[in-house]
Parts: structure tokens; sequence; C-alpha cells
């Protein structure tokens, strides 16, 4: 069974930076695309950044120049290093593998002073 745990979200001021992780069991993930998406309250679910199998990488342009989508293949795990933070990036982030219905439960990212 294929699972999806992502950790890393919590509070953080305006400027600041977290590190999200997700770590993916029961599946050969090296030959996994990977993404990280986030969905803020009443809004639709956006894609943030995607990573091939290779190690290619994709942003949205609103993360640009701020966010770092990074995988180990030994540990399973796919990283987004996020910072220069602001309010507008709070929501609830979750990994997927791409092309999949494979999804964590999320964790929540907030950004206040």
């Amino acid at each position: 069974q294929v699972r999806l745990v992502e950790s890393g979200g919590g509070l953080v001021q305006p400027g600041g930076s977290l590190r999200l992780s997700c770590v993916v069991s029961g599946s050969v993930f090296s030959t996994y695309a990977m993404g990280w998406y986030r969905q803020a309250p009443g809004k639709q679910r956006d894609m943030v950044a995607t990573i091939t199998s290779g190690g290619r990488t994709n942003y949205a342009d609103f993360v640009k120049g701020r966010f770092t989508i990074s995988r180990d293949n030994a540990k399973k795990t796919v990283y987004l290093q996020m910072n220069s933070l602001k309010p507008e990036d709070t929501a609830v982030y979750s990994c997927n593998i791409l092309a999949s219905s494979y999804w964590g439960q999320g964790t929540q990212v907030t950004v206040s002073s």
C-alpha cells in the first residue's frame, strides 16, 4: 500500500523559512515524479512545484526564486524548502505522486506576524 506522509509545517513570521518533507512508503519511489501542491481556505488547489525522477524541477510563478523542491531517493523523501515566506503562502501543503491518486494528508503552513 502506497502512503505519503508530510511534515514540517507550522507557524512562521513573514520573511521566515520552513522545510517540508514528504516520506513515501510502499512504492518504488525513485521512478516517480513528485509534486507539492497547496490549498488555501475557499480556494482551489494549486501546483507549487514538481520534480521528475531525473531531478528536473518546475515551479509555479508565485514561488519562483523562493521555494526549492528536491528529493532523496535513498530516503524516499521529497522536500520543499520555503524561504522568504509571505502571508499569502498560508495554506495546507500536500505532496502527490504525479499522475496518480496518491496524496498525503497535508501539513498546515501559516505565515503571520
